[in-house]
């Protein structure tokens, strides 16, 4: 195991182990034990009572965080001429379809996320195996397949992100920004946990949501108690 940096064993010190902390006290703890150079990612990993392995129990959604991700969305738009116009004046960072499926099979993915319209789709769909691996595919319940094109590119720069639990039965995804104030990222954190409740499926037996975690891209993680993330 590599030696801690001084930095590194201040950052531990100040986590007490087996602690689960308050929300609000997670937030703030994280801005004092983080100490990277960058504006590093706010994560929160949630651990489900779930077995990913049944559909009845698979736990997806979407979700607008208030405060926006903090992240710089390069968001592609596949569609035909009669839409760009739309997906441009709404803030899309590239536009055509013909040109950028050959780049996609040519191996360019250099975009965070990619709408495209129900019409356009049996050409989009020949991308699967280079988007499916990447989290790039438009799917209709991430509202990235749709006819409201220029809706989807704002709801997406505005800080709208989908999520999905993992074979582990974990959620993983970021939240902001560690220079969001601890007040931000503690309300994009409870919009997040709020949406993941509504998400319990109907199969999943005794405790739904077994441990959180917030931490940050250096940092380490606080458990976060989960009563302190309920929403009304």
């Amino acid at each position: 195991m590599s030696k801690l940096t001084k930095n590194q064993k201040i950052a531990y010190a100040k986590v007490e182990p087996g602690k689960a902390y308050k929300l609000a006290e997670a937030a703030a703890l994280l801005k004092e034990i983080t100490f990277t150079k960058f504006d590093a990612s706010v994560d929160i990993d949630v651990r489900l009572g779930v077995d990913p392995r049944k559909a009845n129990q698979m736990v997806r959604g979407v979700v607008t965080l208030p405060h926006g991700t903090g992240k710089q969305v390069r968001v592609l738009v596949l569609c035909t001429p009669d839409k760009e116009t739309e997906a441009k004046e709404a803030g899309a960072d590239y536009v055509g379809l013909d040109e950028y499926i050959d780049k996609i099979k040519g191996g360019w993915t250099d975009v965070d996320v990619i709408i495209t319209s129900p019409n356009v789709m049996g050409k989009v769909g020949a991308l699967g195996r280079i988007l499916g691996p990447r989290g790039l595919m438009p799917n209709p319940k991430t509202g990235t397949v749709t006819m409201e094109i220029g809706k989807a590119v704002k709801e997406v720069k505005a800080g709208k992100i989908d999520f999905k639990v993992d074979k582990f039965g974990i959620v993983h995804t970021s939240v902001g920004k560690i220079s969001f104030t601890p007040e931000q990222i503690v309300d994009n954190a409870k919009e997040f946990m709020s949406m993941i409740l509504k998400l319990k499926p109907a199969a999943a037996k005794g405790s739904y949501v077994k441990s959180i975690y917030l931490s940050t891209t250096m940092s380490p993680g606080v458990q976060v108690d989960p009563k302190s993330v309920e929403t009304k």
